[in-house]
C-alpha cells in the first residue's frame, strides 16, 4: 500500500472519529440476545429514585414518556428523512408521521428499539452505565442515548436526528417556575434547566418528584438549542436545523415551559452510521444522613457534573463494552439457573433495582447505598427491603449489601437508637436522621439483620463485618430467642391481610437469625457461643417442626388449623446446609404450593389471593430441582408479561387477574436472584464454616 492511501485512510477515519460516529461499534446497537417479555413499564434513563423515566408503554411513541410514579418527564424524538418527519418517542402531536416500531429488548443496563422510518431503519439504545462493581459509574446520574441509522434501500438519504427533553425532569409540579439557559463549558455547549427556587431536600415523601437541582443536555455530538416547543420543533421539521434559541428562558406555567432541544445532522447517509447523546442530573445535594448533607458518590471528591460528561465521552466504547458484558452475565446467569423466561425476568428487572438506591460516602467514610421505599411508604433505607433484595447484591457486589446495613448499626451504635431490636427504618426519602416508621418490627428487622450479617460474613469468610457491632447482634439474637419461638402479635412484612400472632414464616426468620448469629461466632473463633446458640436453634427448629404441622403441609399460624403460607425464610436453611428442619418439611411444602398456583403465580397465604412475586422466587429456590423451580417462574413471567398495570414490576399482585395491588417500582424485585445466589453458593463460592 502506497504512502498516498494510507493517508486518505488515516484522515478518513480521523474526521469520521472527529463527527461522533462510531462505525467501528455495530454490536452497540444489537442486544446480546433479543428479549420477548412485554415489560409493563420499560426502563429509559434511570439512575436513582428521583431522576427515573420510563415508557409505560408497548410502544415508544405510545404516548409520554414518564417518572415511575406516572408523572410526565417528556423525551421527544425525531429523525428527518429527505425531509420527510418520523416520530420515534413521545406523544402524537399531529404533524409528523409516526415511525414504525419493529422491535424493543430490554437487557440488564440497556434498551434496544429498532424503528422502520421510510427508507431508514432507526436502532435506538438507552444505556444506564450502572456497572454493579463500579461504584462511580452506579452513582453517576448520566444516561447515553445511542443512535444508528442505515439506508434500507442501499441509496443514500439525508437524515437529522432530534431529541428533546422537559424542563419537567426537574419539577415536581408543572406550575413550579422554572429557569432554563445555555452554558458554555470546556468549549461544549450544554443546556441546563431546573427550578427557580431551588428549595434542596426541603421535600420527602413517597410520591414525590425532586424540584431541585438540575437536569442537563450536552451538545456532545450534535448541536442544542433552548426554545419555546413549537418554534424549536417546526424549525427542526421544515429544514433539519434548530433555531439559534435563547440564552436563558424563565417559565412560570407548563404552557410556556421551553424545551432542551438536541439534533445531530448525519448527512448523506447510505452505510450505517451511529453516534450517542448524553442526559444528566445533578442534585446538588442528594441526601441528609444524620444531619449531615451529601452529594453523590460520584462526587465525593469535587467532580462536577460537566467533569462527569468529558469523562463520559472519552470513556464511550469502553462503558459501552462493560455494559454490554453485564448484560451478558446477568442473562446467562438466568439461563444457568433457569431458563429463557427466567433469563428475561432478571434482565428487565437489574435497572429497576438499582434505580431505587442511592450512593454515598458519609463524613467517616462509611460507603451507604440507600433504597427509597417507592409507593409504599417512602421510607429510605427500610431494612425489610434491604432483606428481600438482598439476593442480587450477594450475588454481585456484597458490598453494596454492607453498605445498606451499617447505616442501621451505625443508628443503634450512636444511642439515638435503643430499643434490644434492630431499627425498621432509617428516615423518610431523602432525608435520614432516624426511623420514622410508627410500627416496630421487632423479630421481622432483627432476623432480617442476623441472617443478612451472617450471610455477608459467610461470602468474606471470617467475621470482620460483624465485629464492630458484635454486642448490638447478640442484643437482636437473644431478643430472638426470647420472641421468636412463638411470635406475638406484632408486625411483620407480610401483614396485608391483618397480623396473626404465632406466625409460623415469622418464627422460621427467628430460627435461621439464630443459627446466622451462631455461623458468626464461629467464624469469629468463639466456638462456645457458636454450639450454644446453634443448639438453641436446633431445638426451636424442632419444636416448629411439631407444633407447625398440618398434615401433608404447614401452617400459617401456629394456632390455625387448616392455614398455610409461603415459607420463604427457610431458604437459608438450604442455602447453608444447616438442616435445621427436616428434610420433608421443605418438600412437603413445595408439593403444596404447586397444588395452589394460579395463572399468574402461588398467592402469599391461605387468606387471599394476591402475592409477592420476590417472595414466590424465594420460596421457588427451595425447590428440589431446576424442573420445579420452573413451576414456579412460569406464572411470574406470565404476570409481567400480561398485567394490565403499566407501571414499573409491582411486587404486589393479584394471581387470578395480574393487577397491581400496591407498589411499584421498589427494589424487592432484586429477590429475583434468589436462586441465582443458590447455585452460586452451591459452586462453593462461599466460606462455609461448620459450627459443630
Amino acid at each position: 500500500m502506497n504512502d498516498y492511501k494510507k493517508l486518505l485512510i488515516f484522515l478518513f477515519a480521523f474526521y469520521a472519529c472527529l463527527a461522533g460516529v462510531h462505525a467501528q461499534t455495530p454490536e452497540f446497537f444489537r442486544p446480546y440476545r433479543a428479549t420477548h417479555l412485554r415489560l409493563p413499564s420499560v426502563p429509559l434513563v434511570v439512575n436513582d429514585p428521583y431522576f427515573s423515566i420510563w415508557s409505560p408503554y408497548d410502544k415508544l411513541t405510545d404516548g409520554p414518556t414518564a417518572h415511575w410514579t406516572g408523572s410526565p418527564k417528556p423525551l421527544d424524538g425525531l429523525l428527518r428523512v429527505d425531509g420527510t418527519v418520523y416520530r420515534f418517542i413521545g406523544s402524537d402531536y399531529g404533524d409528523v408521521q409516526t415511525a414504525e416500531q419493529e422491535s424493543v429488548s430490554v437487557l440488564a443496563t440497556d434498551t434496544y428499539y429498532t424503528f422502520d422510518c421510510g427508507p431508514v431503519e432507526l436502532n435506538l439504545v438507552f444505556t444506564a452505565p450502572m456497572l454493579i462493581h463500579d461504584l462511580d459509574l452506579i452513582s453517576t446520574p448520566v444516561n447515553y442515548i445511542s443512535y444508528q441509522v442505515s439506508s434500507k434501500d442501499k441509496k443514500s438519504h439525508s437524515v437529522q436526528l432530534y431529541l428533546s427533553a422537559s424542563p419537567e425532569i426537574a419539577q415536581n409540579r408543572t406550575d413550579q417556575p422554572t429557569r432554563s439557559h445555555k452554558l458554555d463549558k470546556s468549549g461544549m455547549e450544554v443546556l441546563e434547566s431546573g427550578t427557580v427556587d431551588q428549595p434542596i431536600l426541603a421535600k420527602k415523601g413517597d410520591g414525590v418528584c425532586i424540584d431541585w437541582g438540575y437536569v442537563y443536555l450536552p451538545a456532545v455530538n450534535g448541536k442544542v438549542s433552548l426554545g419555546m416547543s413549537d418554534e424549536v420543533r417546526s424549525s427542526f421539521v421544515s429544514s433539519g436545523r434548530l433555531p439559534a434559541g435563547e440564552k436563558e428562558i424563565f417559565s412560570y406555567k407548563s404552557s410556556t415551559s421551553p424545551v432542551l432541544a438536541y439534533v445531530h445532522d448525519f448527512g448523506q447517509v447510505s452505510a450505517p452510521t451511529s453516534s450517542y447523546a448524553m442526559l444528566g442530573y445533578d442534585e446538588v445535594q442528594d441526601i441528609e444522613y444524620m444531619y449531615h448533607r451529601y452529594k453523590g458518590y460520584w462526587a465525593r471528591n469535587g467532580k462536577t457534573i460537566f467533569e462527569v460528561f468529558n469523562d463520559l465521552e472519552d470513556r464511550y466504547s469502553s462503558i459501552m463494552d462493560q455494559c454490554r458484558s453485564l448484560d451478558k452475565t446477568i442473562y446467562d446467569d438466568g439461563m444457568k439457573s433457569g431458563n429463557v423466561q427466567y433469563a428475561e425476568i432478571l434482565s428487565g428487572s437489574y435497572r429497576h433495582v438499582m434505580a431505587a438506591h442511592k450512593l454515598f460516602e458519609d463524613k467517616d467514610g462509611h460507603l451507604l447505598f440507600f433504597s427509597k421505599e417507592n409507593n409504599s411508604n417512602g421510607c429510605v433505607n427500610t431494612v425489610d427491603l434491604t432483606y428481600p433484595e438482598a439476593p442480587l447484591f450477594l450475588c454481585y457486589n456484597p458490598d453494596l449489601e454492607k453498605a445498606m446495613m451499617t447505616s442501621i448499626f451505625e443508628y443503634s451504635r450512636s444511642g439515638r437508637y435503643t430499643k434490644p431490636f434492630a431499627a425498621h427504618d432509617q428516615g423518610t426519602y431523602p432525608i435520614a436522621d432516624g426511623q420514622v416508621y410508627g410500627g416496630d418490627m421487632p423479630v421481622e428487622e432483627s432476623g432480617n439483620m442476623l441472617i443478612l450479617s451472617s450471610m455477608l460474613c459467610q461470602l468474606d469468610g471470617n467475621a470482620s463485618y460483624a465485629d464492630p457491632y458484635w454486642d448490638i447482634l447478640t442484643t437482636w439474637a437473644n431478643y430472638l430467642v426470647k420472641n421468636g419461638q412463638d411470635p406475638a402479635n406484632q408486625l411483620c412484612t407480610d401483614d396485608f391481610a391483618g397480623h396473626w400472632a404465632h406466625n409460623c414464616n415469622l418464627s422460621v426468620k427467628a430460627i435461621m437469625g439464630i443459627e446466622g448469629y451462631a455461623r458468626m461466632a464461629a467464624l469469629k473463633g468463639e466456638q462456645v457461643t457458636a454450639e450454644k446458640y446453634d443448639k438453641i436453634a436446633r431445638n426451636m427448629a424442632q419444636w416448629w417442626s411439631e407444633h407447625a404441622k398440618d398434615g401433608d403441609h404447614y401452617r400459617l399460624s401456629f394456632d390455625r388449623p387448616d392455614t398455610w403460607s409461603q415459607k420463604y425464610n427457610m431458604v437459608w436453611d438450604k442455602l447453608w446446609a444447616t438442616h435445621l428442619f427436616p428434610k420433608e418439611a421443605m418438600e412437603s411444602e413445595i408439593s403444596y404450593y404447586l397444588k395452589h398456583q394460579n395463572k399468574y403465580g402461588l398467592p402469599l397465604d391461605c387468606r387471599k389471593t394476591y402475592t409477592k412475586s420476590d417472595w414466590i422466587m424465594w420460596t421457588a429456590a427451595m425447590s428440589p430441582n431446576k424442573k420445579t423451580f420452573l413451576k414456579f417462574v412460569d406464572p411470574v413471567y406470565k404476570y409481567i408479561n400480561e398485567t394490565p398495570s403499566r407501571v414499573p414490576i409491582s411486587d404486589w399482585h393479584e394471581t387470578t387477574d395480574g393487577k397491581m395491588v400496591g407498589f411499584k417500582a421498589r427494589s424487592v424485585i432484586g429477590g429475583y436472584w434468589m436462586k441465582v445466589l443458590e447455585d452460586r453458593l452451591s459452586a462453593g463460592q462461599m466460606e462455609n464454616k461448620d459450627v459443630h
